[in-house]
């Protein structure tokens, strides 16, 4: 018997280990600027909501408490514009998901999925993990003839931080409907907009409230901190959901059930929302004028909790020479190819260690590789 994992590629962060070492060597301690994991307090009012539903020992519900489905459903309206019927569905997390949608849907060998060109390596491993074919591409005309069942598409972009318009997404959806394709949205940073708004596939101005063949991805893991309690849903078209329900329940993908209490607590309330915006927005202008200083080029980023930056050389010699300075940060080559001179510099560190970051960006850096 093969084993599955030889049909997947490395996993990134392993591959950033010794990068690790070295920056955790700095004499003032590391700065992680990698991985994107949160590290501000859990809210209260969500922490309450897991505590007073932790005497729960019956089973949950793979579709959700009735009250976590309307959150859902109440949720997308407010934040996503959303005015049709919706079929919704929480998820543990929104990377299982993400891994395993392209299966859950009945994709398999013979068939295509498009990833964009430069995007979350999940999406990759979902494909492999089914058996199909992949095409990393951002113009649709580049499957060619092929059989694509299924379209990713991730606004606002990691690692770019990239925002696709209503427009763009219009065409998306409608090419995707004319090959009986469906297109999922990973929006999972659709409330973290800085220079533009972020417009989600399930927006009335994107497909006036019929959701045939479309689905979007949320997560709670960056608005609410909840990363450690895998929290995250997808809503849209009725019959895709309920398909996806029915294969989830023979699989035991059940979000516990005082998860599902936090996420309705998490959703039902915006003020901690703002709060942790107000935070980002304040390490992201820090971040991003000391990497601007420092002869950084800045990328796209006008949404999303990255920053995509490049020296204009290949990103394993800007990794290095960040985590000499005891900055560790993303190489682009994790999210395609084409990503071979950028780094993604995420902005989840504390304000001290953000600051420390920013007095390390300001020592001038060589201009052949350091040894």
């Amino acid at each position: 018997m093969s084993a599955l994992s030889s049909a997947l590629p490395d996993f990134p962060w392993d591959l950033l280990e010794p990068a690790k070492r070295l920056a955790a060597a700095h004499p003032d301690g590391i700065v992680d600027l990698s991985i994107g994991t949160p590290v501000d307090p859990v809210p209260p009012v969500i922490r309450q909501a897991l505590t007073e539903a932790a005497d729960t020992p019956g089973y949950p519900l793979t579709a959700g408490t009735p009250r976590l489905r309307a959150a859902i459903a109440g949720w997308l309206a407010r934040a996503c514009h959303a005015s049709g019927e919706l079929g919704v569905l929480p998820t543990i997390g929104s990377k299982e998901l993400v891994a395993w949608l392209p299966t859950l849907l009945g994709v398999g060998p013979g068939d295509t999925v498009v990833i964009p060109q430069v995007c979350y390596p999940t999406y990759e491993v979902g494909v492999r993990l089914a058996g199909a074919e992949v095409v990393r591409s951002d113009s649709l005309t580049a499957a060619g003839p092929a059989r694509v069942k299924l379209v990713w598409v991730n606004s606002p972009s990691n690692p770019t931080g990239r925002v696709l318009p209503a427009e763009h997404l219009r065409k998306m959806v409608a090419w995707a409907r004319e090959r009986g394709a469906v297109l999922v949205s990973d929006e999972c940073y659709v409330s973290l907009g800085w220079e533009t708004e972020p417009v989600s596939v399930l927006a009335d101005e994107v497909t006036g409230g019929d959701y045939t063949g479309v689905l979007a991805v949320h997560s709670l893991s960056k608005r609410s901190n909840l990363a450690g309690y895998r929290a995250g849903f997808v809503g849209g078209d009725p019959a895709l959901v309920r398909e996806l329900l029915a294969v989830r329940k023979h699989a035991g993908m059940i979000p516990p059930a005082p998860v599902q209490a936090a996420m309705v607590a998490a959703l039902e309330d915006e003020e901690h929302v703002a709060r942790q915006r107000d935070r980002y927005a304040a390490r992201r202008e820090t971040l991003r004028a000391a990497l601007v200083k420092a002869g950084f080029q800045i990328s796209h980023s006008e949404a999303g909790l990255y920053l995509w930056a490049t020296r204009g050389e290949d990103c394993w010699q800007t990794v290095d020479r960040l985590a000499r300075r005891g900055i560790l940060a993303a190489p682009g080559a994790f999210y395609g190819p084409a990503a071979a001179q950028h780094v993604r510099i995420a902005l989840t560190a504390t304000d001290e260690r953000v600051a420390a970051a920013a007095g390390r960006l300001a020592e001038p850096f060589a201009e052949q590789p350091e040894q």
